[in-house]
């Protein structure tokens, strides 16, 4: 049993780093996993263990493993391009409400207060850096994960190794997914953004008609609370509104899969 074990890693052992290249490259631009405070050592670890589980399953052939270095070197290429291309589809979902977070942080005149994104490692706004991490819990609790898992397995089928073709079809798809970006966000903050502007309107009629009144210390109290408070009733439509996109990103994956292997 055990020589027999040992052909079959000797067999498969191309198998294995075709899988754990695309597993690894996956990971590590995924939203949540890509996060800088999950240790390197800790996504390495997941990257071993996903690609050993996929291994045994996913049909690809050690015969696809090329025997000359650029060959070696276009493959995994073709490979990191497919994996950042699938995370791409999610990304710009989430950056949808990054956006979002951004325009009303910035009407609310919280742009001078930034925090530190734990995801990415750069300042963001306040608004903006709690959006995210709202979409990041409910994109959890939705299962969204186990999706992504399966639309891994399913892209070894889908688009074996070594058949990358770019295409059209695939940049249609990609531009629909920044199209989404952009109408998702405006979709969760439309109604902010539209009370934070009557606002400032009210204010500017206000500061005509009594100019007595300091009009630019009260717009900061005002504004913040407004916002605050019209974010926190928008937070009630936010999941059927994101749960939509959600929904059609992980559909747009296979699609981008198909249009990257028929040219």
């Amino acid at each position: 049993m055990d020589a027999q074990f040992i052909n079959w890693i000797l067999i498969n052992y191309k198998v294995f780093l075709l899988v754990l290249l695309r597993v690894s490259t996956l990971l590590f631009f995924m939203p949540i996993f890509s996060s800088r405070t999950i240790p390197m050592p800790l996504k390495a670890a997941m990257s071993m263990v996903i690609s050993i589980v996929l291994t045994p399953v996913v049909p690809v052939s050690p015969d696809l493993f090329p025997k000359t270095v650029p060959g070696m070197v276009l493959l995994a290429a073709s490979e990191i391009f497919i994996a950042m291309t699938l995370s791409l589809c999610l990304r710009l979902v989430f950056a949808g409400l990054q956006i979002a977070g951004q325009m009303v942080g910035i009407q609310m005149g919280l742009s001078v207060a930034n925090v530190m994104d734990p995801q990415s490692g750069i300042q963001s706004v306040i608004v903006s850096q709690f959006a995210y991490m709202i979409a990041l819990l409910l994109f959890l609790a939705a299962g969204g994960h186990h999706a992504l898992l399966r639309v891994l397995f399913e892209s070894f089928e889908i688009l074996p190794p070594g058949q990358l073709v770019l295409s059209k079809s695939l940049y249609m798809i990609i531009m629909a997914m920044g199209h989404e970006m952009f109408i998702l966000s405006i979709k969760l903050m439309a109604p902010v953004m539209g009370i934070l502007l009557l606002s400032q309107v009210a204010l500017g009629i206000l500061a005509k008609l009594v100019p007595q009144i300091n009009m630019l210390i009260v717009s900061f109290n005002l504004n913040v609370a407004l916002g605050l408070f019209f974010f926190g009733l928008t937070l009630q439509f936010f999941w059927p509104v994101l749960g939509r996109s959600l929904d059609k990103a992980v559909k747009l994956m296979p699609m981008a899969l198909r249009a990257m292997g028929s040219g």
